[in-house]
């Protein structure tokens, strides 16, 4: 309603202007007054409640500067400067808003891809319900051409879903039963039945909006300086206005100086920027926490990545068994047992194996115990299990014999990690297990080389061989292997003490202490936890690397724009006031110079709105993942 009144107020102002013109060629001088003067308090009245409520608030603002400048500018009769300079700031202010709004437009296409209302089936019956009703546990039917209204795992069907609004991925992925959804994605094709499992605010999307609003609120340094500068630059301003009146004895010289001198474009070059950016970064699926991680991230020079599931892809798959004394089956399936209720993704990968070969699981692990960056210990079926890497092999008085310790160099140089595995102070075997690298990592770290990477580190729990495999494979600087979670926090802590700006990259889990420790820390993939989230300074929710160095040049742009502005608002500042004390530039046209600094600051933001990534994806990965559906 606010911004109608504006509307309503600015055309009025326009209209009795353009009367005051009338008047003036048909030589009716006093009517013409009369007319400014209402065209001054139509447009001036909101600007002087402004500059009231700023004065009470005990604070100096742009307001009090122009309302003291138009009440001299009535005093002595210059009604023409009073009404143009009245309309030109509302009109500017006017056009500010509609701009400004642009440069949100990213979380308000996000917001409109809510979805309102959801077809849910109960008791064997469908009911199409609101989105607030849903409950845990629901099972939700989405055919073609509708949005997902809740987070949870496939139960039934296949389908293409675009997934653009979490990840910024035109190109729509391959579901099918047990695979994640999100909420505020929509099915290209196909048809599902999804389980519930987050709703309302928990979930992924509503989160993202959450992060994005926050982010856009919160402020950078070089803006939190602008604020103070601002606070005493404007009762400078009417200073030096009143030194010049004392030096000059011209009151319009004066009026002019001071309307002249308003810092608006200033005040507004660094926000303005940052809105801008961030909301790119959301509309991309690179959630970039607010100004300040914005100028951080543009100022990196070392980027840290941790190995599995972050330069490669994640999915560890069993490539061979070997075994010392015992069947390979009953070796996995012994193994398997230990590991069932383990959280570590290579436990995971042994029990998945093992289902995969059909063994039947029946034995729980007792005496369970993990041995954090090295393996666990358990009893299964009565027996003493040892499940890890050579260190807790050797931390168990485990006698490892040439041969096995000769087969398992052979399999890490071959780029697999294996996994020795003790039964009753023995060595029962060892499993060898490989994760692929990512197609897109190479190419990502040469991407960020390009762009201002000083030097790429990785660290990594794995051994040796592998890691230095990974690394010459991707053209990463430095590798450390066979690390823990603290040895990567230390690692950081020595980067920072040589004076680096470095980032780390990783799951948002096991990297959370060395990703809060960075200067900036980064997260990947649309199903990170929570955790990650709130730990991770940019959460990437595509899982893919190449939103790296788009988020880093995202942040280079955005931090380049900010400072291209606040330059254009110092000198326009500065050439004006030069303008003004030379006799060139007067009240009414310093004033429109000044609003159209204003809106070129605005405008010149709002090219990041349209900032564009490189193409991620190509047509054969299209057409790869084409058949799945099929």
């Amino acid at each position: 309603m606010g911004k109608i009144k504006k509307v309503h107020i600015v055309i009025v102002s326009g209209i009795l202007l353009v009367a005051a013109f009338v008047l003036h060629w048909l030589g009716l001088d006093f009517w013409k007054s009369a007319v400014l003067i209402a065209a001054t308090v139509t447009s001036g009245y909101s600007i002087a409640k402004k500059a009231i409520q700023s004065v009470l608030m005990k604070a100096f603002s742009i307001e009090l500067l122009v309302t003291i400048a138009v009440i001299g500018a009535l005093i002595i009769g210059e009604y023409v400067e009073s009404a143009a300079v009245t309309f030109l700031f509302l009109f500017g202010a006017y056009l500010e808003i509609r701009t400004l709004e642009k440069t949100r437009s990213s979380l308000r296409t996000l917001m409109d891809m809510a979805p309102l209302e959801a077809t849910v089936l109960k008791n064997g019956e469908r009911a199409i319900i609101p989105v607030e009703e849903i409950e845990k546990g629901d099972h939700i039917l989405i055919q073609s051409g509708e949005k997902v209204a809740i987070d949870g795992k496939i139960v039934s069907g296949r389908a293409f879903i675009n997934e653009a609004t979490i990840t910024g991925e035109s190109v729509p992925a391959s579901k099918k039963i047990k695979d994640q959804v999100f909420s505020g994605t929509m099915i290209d094709n196909g048809y599902i039945e999804v389980e519930a499992e987050k709703i309302g605010d928990d979930t992924a999307f509503a989160k993202i909006i959450e992060l994005v609003e926050e982010a856009q609120e919160a402020k950078a340094k070089t803006q939190k300086f602008l604020e103070r500068f601002a606070t005493i630059y404007t009762p400078g301003v009417i200073v030096l206005s009143i030194l010049v009146f004392v030096l000059t004895q011209r009151v319009e010289l004066a009026i002019t100086f001071l309307v002249i001198a308003c810092p608006g474009a200033l005040v507004i070059s660094a926000p303005v920027s940052l809105v801008a950016g961030i909301g790119n970064g959301a509309k991309n699926g690179t959630l970039i926490k607010g100004g300040e991680v914005m100028e951080n991230l543009a100022k990196i020079d070392v980027l840290v990545f941790d190995k599995t599931g972050t330069l490669t892809k994640g999915k560890p798959e069993v490539t061979g068994i070997k075994a010392f004394g015992m069947d390979e089956k009953v070796l996995l399936k012994i193994t398997a047992e230990a590991e069932i209720i383990s959280e570590h993704h290579l436990g995971r990968t042994i029990v998945n194996e093992a289902e995969k070969q059909g063994l039947t699981l029946t034995n729980k692990p007792v005496d369970f115990i993990v041995e954090k960056g090295h393996g666990l210990y358990a009893k299964v079926e009565g027996k003493s299990v040892v499940i890890g890497n050579r260190k807790l092999v050797s931390k168990s008085k485990i006698n490892l014999p040439q041969h096995a310790e000769d087969y398992a160099i052979q399999e890490e140089k071959r780029g697999n990690t294996a996994i020795f595995i003790g039964v009753d102070h023995k060595l029962a075997g060892i499993i060898s297990i490989a994760d692929q690298v990512r197609s897109e990592a190479a190419d990502t770290i040469k991407k960020l080389k390009a762009a201002g990477i000083k030097q790429t580190v990785m660290l990594t729990g794995d051994n040796k061989h592998t890691a230095e495999k990974v690394a010459a494979q991707l053209g990463i600087d430095h590798v450390f292997a066979e690390m823990l979670p603290e040895d990567k926090v230390n690692h950081i802590k020595r980067l920072k003490a040589e004076g680096y700006k470095v980032a780390m990259v990783g799951d948002g889990i096991n990297d959370a202490p060395a990703i809060a420790l960075a200067d900036v820390g980064l997260a990947m993939g649309a199903a990170c936890t929570d955790a990650a989230m709130e730990t991770a300074d940019v959460v990437l929710m595509a899982d893919k690397l190449s939103k790296i160095p788009y988020a880093y040049e995202l942040a280079k742009a955005t931090v380049s724009n900010m400072k291209q502005n606040m330059l254009f608002a110092v000198g326009t500042v500065a050439l004006l006031l030069a303008g003004v004390l030379l006799g060139k530039i007067f009240l009414a046209s310093g004033m429109l110079i000044h609003e159209l600094s204003v809106l070129l600051v605005i405008l010149n933001a709002i090219r990041l709105v349209r900032y564009k990534q490189c193409k991620q994806n190509s047509g054969k990965e299209f057409e790869e993942i084409i058949p799945e559906v099929n």
